[in-house]
């Protein structure tokens, strides 16, 4: 029978398989692909309430926020420019997730996480070394390429390389290294807006530098996934690195389940179509409605803005930053208890504790 999820199907057993050593570091390094996109998160909304990084790209902006005393704070930072920096990133991520989805699968996850990198770190350097604004938004797009590719291929890589048992612990390690990025991020920006002389902003964008190499030198060492190996028709030496990958000699299950699997997904006509099917509405509705009213709680906004949103309300720039500092702290602790908890109690118990926690502090 067909593997499904890590386990047969039909003796409901899963797979044998250790969590091994080489294991463990393959996924660490692979998990350093959440950096860019959390290091990202953290970073721009401390940058965009740094004085000298506002006057010196966007002055209206800046002319506002700090001799303007009557306008509402929230509307001193009304600018179609500075929101294009920011909104740039995301709308390159999206559409170039749509070209990492083919790579992923045509050429294998180690290198959509090559090119994610090595994307993220031209857009650094060049957000870095920024003289203009045009410098900035070339920048955020192409950091926006590169998380595109980064969270299309990374997530993959993890559940296909993770043993059965810990696949959910590990599979949260690219959630655990996007919180870190933002923690990072955080203090880093409230340290760098201390410098003398007003450059610390690029310290803060260019420090993005530093996780992207990270992850480009990591998938180069990285090995392939055998699931990647058999979609993309190369059997041979499979079953050995099955073996070091689960640290058993019995893969053989295993393995044909896998290539029953690959095969049983070639002969798919329509995929797109299918998941329009009735009997997949529910799991397609959930599948939505999920992340998009995660998103509607608005923590990613805090997330992203969170200094400029405590700026907003009245804080200094030291103390706003220091509670996004704060907040990351909080965001960074919930993920580890996740880890801990998610293969003990299963993600349904997460995700109805996780849901009752946010319904009480929106209505509260």
């Amino acid at each position: 029978m067909p593997a499904v999820g890590g386990f047969d199907k039909g003796t409901g057993k899963a797979y044998p398989g250790n969590l091994t050593p080489y294991v463990t570091l393959t996924c660490v390094v692979a998990a350093m692909g959440g950096l860019i996109f959390g290091y990202d998160i953290g970073i721009s909304g401390g940058v965009t309430s740094m004085a000298p990084f506002l006057r010196k790209f966007f002055p209206s902006v800046y002319r506002k926020e700090a001799l303007d005393k009557f306008t509402n704070q929230y509307c001193k930072f009304d600018s179609e420019t500075l929101t294009l920096f920011t909104s740039s990133l995301y709308l390159a991520a999206l559409l170039s997730s749509l070209v990492a989805s083919t790579v992923t699968r045509k050429f294998g996850r180690k290198l959509s996480i090559l090119f994610g990198g090595l994307l993220f770190c031209s857009g650094a350097i060049v957000n870095g070394a920024a003289k203009a604004v045009w410098m900035l938004i070339v920048g955020r797009i192409l950091l926006g390429f590169g998380i595109g590719f980064a969270n299309q291929s990374v997530p993959l890589y993890l559940s296909e390389m993770a043993p059965y048992k810990y696949r959910g612990a590990l599979n949260i390690g690219f959630q655990l290294s996007i919180t870190i990025g933002i923690l990072v991020a955080n203090i880093l920006n409230y340290f760098f807006a201390q410098i003398k002389g007003g450059w610390g902003w690029r310290l803060s964008l260019g420090g993005a530098g530093v996780p992207a190499l990270i992850i480009t030198v990591g998938s180069l060492v990285l090995p392939d996934t055998p699931n990647s190996m058999i979609e993309r028709g190369q059997h041979e030496g499979v079953k050995t690195k099955l073996r070091r990958i689960r640290g058993v000699h019995d893969v053989e299950e295993e393995f044909n389940d896998l290539v029953v699997a690959s095969e049983a997904s070639k002969l798919v006509e329509h995929p797109w179509r299918n998941l329009l099917q009735r009997k997949y509405r529910p799991h397609l509705t959930m599948a939505i409605l999920i992340p998009f009213f995660q998103q509607l709680t608005g923590i990613n906004v805090i997330m992203f803005y969170g200094p400029v949103f405590f700026n907003t309300i009245g804080f200094a720039d030291d103390a706003s930053l220091m509670f996004a500092v704060i907040t990351g702290g909080v965001n960074f602790l919930a993920t580890i208890v996740s880890i801990y908890s998610v293969d003990k109690w299963g993600r349904r118990f997460l995700f109805l504790e996780g849901g009752t926690q946010m319904l009480i502090c929106q209505v509260t």
